[in-house]
């Protein structure tokens, strides 16, 4: 596999950066904080991705330190790369919350999906832990050389005993006597007793839980609440507004003296009385008097009294000319002149009209009374009647009203009064409820308490049970690895030592012509003469071993033929230009793959171009 080109959209201090690389040795120059270690930092996130870490740990984590300086908010960018004759571009966005990763073969002009396998075809069968630590190589970074002693004695033994640097044969071990020792203390012998003692009491709680007097009706009631306070907020509008209407149709029948539908009509029935009789007075007024009518039944009433005189004084007469007996013509003549008397008395009454007259006068005094108050015109005519009796009628139908109003508001006053009750009910049933739910909410909360400890105390009891289980995995594990490690010195460890050993010859000129490990793991490198221990070699020198191991390493974990670019990341500061030449000519005659050397020094291009070694380089 190799690296054709980079564009960065947004990545640290880089923004819309091209870069190509070209096939074999590839020289980055770029001055302290030129974003040397920004580009390697973009090869590895194009690979494998950045994640940002949570917590403090984000503050400083890879993620926010390469976060972009523009405020774009572009955090992305893409890697074109050959793999197996194929074309590769890999688009990717870091950004938090918008991640995104995209595959395109560009030869066969299609979209691949990134599977495990196609990443471990181009990837090379490389984790990110075994690529940071074999071809992604940077320099040592110990203080001093007894640091740097330690730092190659840990990496070469790891690699040696596990076969992967991320293993650690010495820590493992101390971490699994450690775990036995704090599994060892972990026992509780009064966990059983405790916990059936809370398994009872947890039985208990849940069936009085469970009870119909806890459920919970609080909602219920609360909506039931709502639904009659607005039932009686309607009521108490409508009732207002009833009561301000028949207080002003009771006020205008108070004013015209009604008090009820009864009184409108017999007041009308009054009128319609007195109209009548204004009338009948007036019409008897208007006929002409008559006086002979009267002294005829006077002169007629006189004749049978004089009659009735004579019938007395003259008996003989009487009895001779009419044979009737003395008392009857009498008696006759007498009552006859009494009645025709008494008919003329009146007629001559009637006739002189004066009664009909006064009570003309009443009826019209009482009359104009009723028009002026009610129609504000005094005239008496049946049109003035005619506008009474309607006006009567508005009256009549306004007292009904006031009536069915008064007996509507009685009905509201009635249904207020129910319903502020059943709101004063559904106030007291909350308020028993809440009470019921504070007391379940003081149950459950000792429920979870109690629940809370059994489970620790079934988790001790579990660990009780498994104490010893664990310890003999323990012990298991120990001897395994202790085999395993055997094994792997004895297979992977002569691979590496050997390929090693190629290695370092080739890259110190043939100062050290092989490295050898020994049961205790102490590092020894040998020259023509001597066996020199690790501790004794220079700087310089155990730099050039660190790298030849880490070569090593990168050539047996990586699969199949094809191969990552090996990447140098300032790792030859510590070289003297003696040491650079020979390390340099041997990279370009060792690896037949793409190289890429990132440097803050122009020596290396210098170095190349003085011994006319091809290379490409790339000034940022």
């Amino acid at each position: 596999m190799k690296i054709l080109d980079l564009h960065i959209d947004g990545f640290g201090k880089f923004h819309n950066r091209d870069i190509s690389f070209s096939d074999g040795l590839n020289i980055v120059y770029g001055k302290n904080e030129a974003g040397k270690s920004t580009l390697h930092t973009f090869i590895r996130g194009m690979l494998f991705g950045i994640e940002r870490q949570r917590g403090r740990a984000s503050r400083n984590d890879t993620y926010t330190k390469y976060e972009p300086w523009t405020d774009s908010g572009t955090y992305e960018g893409r890697m074109r790369i050959e793999s197996g004759g194929q074309i590769y571009r890999i688009e990717r966005r870091f950004q938090k919350g918008s991640k995104s990763l995209s595959i395109i073969n560009e030869t066969l002009g299609k979209a691949e999906e990134p599977t495990p396998a196609l990443w471990d075809k181009l990837r090379c069968g490389l984790s990110e832990t075994a690529y940071t630590n074999t071809i992604s190589i940077g320099q040592l970074k110990c203080a001093t050389d007894q640091g740097m002693v330690g730092e190659l004695r840990n990496y070469i033994a790891n690699l040696n005993t596990s076969g992967s640097i991320a293993l650690n044969i010495t820590k493992a071990s101390a971490y699994l006597r450690s775990q036995r020792r704090e599994v060892e203390s972990q026992m509780v012998p009064e966990a059983a007793r405790t916990y059936a003692s809370l398994l009872g009491e947890i039985r208990k709680m849940e069936q009085e839980i469970a009870s119909p007097r806890y459920a919970n009706q609080l909602a219920a009631f609360r909506s039931q609440k709502n639904q009659v306070k607005k039932q009686l907020e309607d009521r108490q509008k409508e009732k207002e507004a009833l009561l301000e209407k028949a207080a002003k149709g009771r006020q205008i029948l108070l004013n015209s003296q009604f008090t009820d539908p009864d009184s409108v009509t017999a007041y009308t029935e009054n009128a319609k009385q007195l109209f009548a009789d204004h009338q009948a007075a007036q019409e008897a007024c208007a006929k002409k008097s008559r006086i002979l009518l009267p002294f005829l039944f006077f002169l007629l009433a006189a004749a049978c009294l004089g009659g009735s005189v004579l019938c007395l004084a003259f008996p003989a007469l009487t009895a001779r000319y009419l044979s009737l007996p003395l008392p009857l013509p009498a008696m006759g003549g007498g009552l006859a002149g009494l009645a025709l008397v008494f008919l003329a008395g009146a007629f001559f009454q009637l006739s002189k009209g004066r009664r009909f007259k006064k009570e003309r006068g009443r009826t019209a005094r009482l009359l104009s009374e009723i028009f002026s108050k009610h129609l504000g015109d005094s005239s008496i005519s049946s049109e003035a009647m005619e506008a009474l009796e309607a006006k009567m009628g508005e009256f009549l139908r306004l007292s009904r009203a006031v009536a069915q109003s008064e007996e509507t508001l009685n009905r509201l006053t009635q249904d207020i009064s129910g319903l502020q009750a059943r709101e004063e009910g559904c106030s007291g049933q909350i308020e028993e409820q809440q009470r019921i739910q504070w007391e379940l909410e003081q149950k459950l909360e000792h429920l979870d308490a109690c629940k809370t400890k059994a489970e620790s105390l079934k988790h001790v009891l579990a660990e009780n049970e498994r104490l010893q289980e664990e310890l003999d995995a323990i012990d298991l594990a120990q001897d395994t690895m202790t085999t395993l490690s055997t094994s792997i010195r004895d297979s992977f460890g002569l691979y590496l030592n050997k390929t090693a050993s190629d290695l370092i010859s080739g890259i110190t000129g043939g100062i050290y012509t092989s490295m050898s490990i020994d049961q205790n793991l102490d590092i020894s490198m040998n020259t023509p003469t001597r066996l020199v221990p690790i501790e004794q070699v220079s700087s310089g020198a155990m730099d050039q071993i660190y790298l030849a191991v880490r070569l090593a390493a990168a050539k047996l974990v990586q699969s199949g033929s094809d191969t990552m670019p090996l990447i140098f990341d300032d790792s030859f500061v510590l070289y003297d230009d003696e040491r650079l030449k020979t390390a340099l000519k041997w990279l370009v005659k060792a690896c037949d793959g793409q190289i890429i050397i990132f440097t803050c020094h122009k020596r290396e291009a210098q170095l190349l171009t003085a011994n006319q070694i091809p290379y490409h380089l790339i000034t940022i």
